[in-house]
């Protein structure tokens, strides 16, 4: 019989979301991207992307997040699995300034809400600040610094917060912008009702959908890299 362990209040505020099932989803379609890549994966919470990442073949792992638990999570899953894995606590770029990767990947908080607990995680899961964009900008604006010759970034966006304004925050460093894949994602209602109401109002209908007590809103997973270096 499988002994399954009950994880600590810790672990399970750490616990994977569908968007991490589904940045693993489109990873595993684009193995040739991961082999013998240097990866990093920003935000790198209970470690499980980077335990993929480093079953798909990555030459090495490196990860950062701003939560002490997560990082000592995240070191204690890839020991298990046998990944001798980087993780720093810190935030954004600053615990690998001066690094380039190959490959970056991200699922960071940028739902469109202010810092608040929601359904046993933490305040940092999730909440991108009241446009959703508190963490994505910056790690947009510093992939550029962060990238080898033909690296490429590989990130949860979530449809409402402004996909073309992450294109032309990618543009302005030379950089494109893909979409890989889009799915629909539940949106549980008490975490609904702390969205900030005019992302609600202008999204609802357009990339918010409502069925009865029910609602989903688009999710996509997308690529930035280098002009010219689009697969």
């Amino acid at each position: 019989m499988l002994d399954i362990a009950k994880p600590s209040p810790a672990t399970a505020a750490l616990r994977p979301s569908e968007y991490t099932a589904t940045l693993i989803h489109v990873l595993r379609h684009r193995s040739e991207c991961v082999k013998d890549a240097k990866v990093l994966e920003m935000g790198c919470g209970s470690g499980v992307v980077l335990a993929a990442l480093g079953a798909m073949g990555a030459a090495s792992l490196s990860g950062i997040d701003i939560e002490d638990e997560a990082v000592r999570s995240g070191r204690s899953l890839l020991r298990e699995l046998g990944h001798d894995a980087q993780l720093f606590h810190g935030d954004m770029w600053q615990p690998v300034a001066g690094c380039r990767f190959d490959l970056i990947v991200a699922n960071l908080p940028h739902f469109p809400m202010e810092h608040i607990e929601v359904a046993g995680r933490l305040p940092t899961w999730s909440s991108g600040g009241s446009d959703g964009r508190e963490f994505l900008d910056p790690f947009i604006e510093g992939l550029a610094d962060h990238f080898t010759a033909k690296a490429r970034a590989v990130l949860t966006h979530n449809a409402f917060v402004d996909v073309e304004r992450s294109r032309s925050l990618a543009a302005r460093r030379g950089l494109a912008l893909t979409i890989l894949a889009s799915v629909l994602v539940h949106i549980p209602n008490e975490k609904l009702a702390l969205m900030t109401p005019s992302v609600l109002l202008t999204e609802e209908g357009k990339s918010i959908h409502r069925y009865g007590p029910h609602v989903f809103a688009d999710l996509h997973i997308v690529e930035i890299s280098p002009v010219g270096t689009q697969s």
